[in-house]
């Protein structure tokens, strides 16, 4: 069974046209194992103080304090790790992820566990992964210069070695929502005949 990743990071948990999407995206994954994780029922918390120096502390070195500081981050890390397709919701909040999303990230996004420094500049480590951004806006265009959502998410997905990344878009949908469904739907369709 291929591993699965789905992470929902809409605020809505009842009409969220993102997390219709990723259910959507990973049915269409037929055998695969999935694990599911809802940013909106179980919250990651923002990085503080104690959480950088605890990571910029060598494992070796860290105290027990410091492990268990780190201990949902070494969760979130080990899922991406485990999986080899993810699928993202992103909806769009202000032209940019969600909060819940980007504390992920921010756990996520870890020197030399998702990337490393090299003499060439940074080098992403958990490659041989595809990723699939279900996103959702209600007036910005996906990939428009007002997209600091999807834009970002390519970027930081890169930046820690995921350069396989597909965006799914029910964007724009205040014009015509369900134009964009449809359209988005249709991707989907296509995405996972692939599968």
């Amino acid at each position: 069974m291929t591993p699965l990743l789905r992470i929902d990071s809409s605020a809505r948990t009842q009409g969220s046209v993102t997390r219709d999407l990723t259910a959507r995206i990973a049915k269409g994954y037929a055998g695969a194992k999935i694990t599911h994780r809802d940013l909106a029922q179980t919250p990651v918390p923002q990085i503080t103080e104690s959480w950088v120096t605890a990571n910029f502390t060598p494992p070796e070195d860290r105290t027990t304090a410091q492990a268990e500081t780190l201990a949902l981050s070494d969760e979130l890390l080990a899922e991406v790790e485990a999986a080899e397709t993810i699928v993202i919701g992103l909806p769009v909040y202000n032209f940019a992820p969600p909060a819940a999303l980007k504390a992920w990230v921010d756990n996520v996004a870890r020197a030399g566990r998702s990337f490393r420094y090299t003499a060439n500049g940074p080098e992403g480590l958990l490659t041989g992964k595809s990723a699939v951004l279900a996103m959702a806006s209600g007036g910005t265009a996906a990939g428009s210069e007002i997209d600091f959502a999807s834009t970002y998410m390519r970027h930081i997905l890169g930046f820690i070695g995921i350069t396989d990344v597909i965006v799914v878009a029910a964007d724009q949908m205040a014009l015509d929502a369900e134009a964009s469904l449809s359209r988005a739907q249709d991707q989907i369709a296509q995405l996972t005949q692939a599968a």
